[in-house]
């Protein structure tokens, strides 16, 4: 299981989050926002790490972790038929660098881009750490 560490405020970063719960359905990943801080220092991650990138946290090894362009790509990989387009991606020259690039830009603006949320997205397949943690309602747009 994973956990994708996201900006629960950015338009864009939302949308990408509701794309893959529908994709997913929370059989591989869970969520939590960068502003849920007192969750994410359980782990030893700082909303400050957050801005820095969506981070991707593999729950059974917590140390390891992908961040930025590089979680997107794991994220990417781990989806069914992902893994041959994510290795086509980094196989075409310059490809992986320019996505790199893009990546940065937009997380620097992303709420010029795409705007800003007025609350808070809380995702229906949050981070659980414990069992009687399942899929919440879906939270308002």
């Amino acid at each position: 299981m994973y956990c994708v560490i996201y900006d629960g405020n950015c338009n864009l970063c939302v949308s990408l989050v509701r794309l893959l719960e529908s994709l997913d359905r929370g059989t591989q990943f869970q969520y939590v926002p960068m502003q849920d801080e007192p969750t994410l220092a359980r782990y030893n991650i700082t909303a400050a790490d957050g801005e820095a990138g969506m981070i991707l946290l593999d729950l059974q090894a917590p140390d390891r972790r992908w961040q930025g362009s590089a979680a997107a790509e794991e994220i990417g990989r781990l989806l069914p038929l992902g893994d041959a387009f994510v290795q086509a991606y980094r196989a075409l020259p310059g490809v992986k660098q320019a996505g790199d690039q893009i990546y940065a830009f937009v997380r620097d603006n992303r709420y010029d881009l795409f705007g800003k949320r007025s609350s808070r997205y809380d995702s229906g397949y949050p981070l659980c750490t414990d069992q009687r943690c399942g899929p919440v309602a879906e939270s308002p747009s």
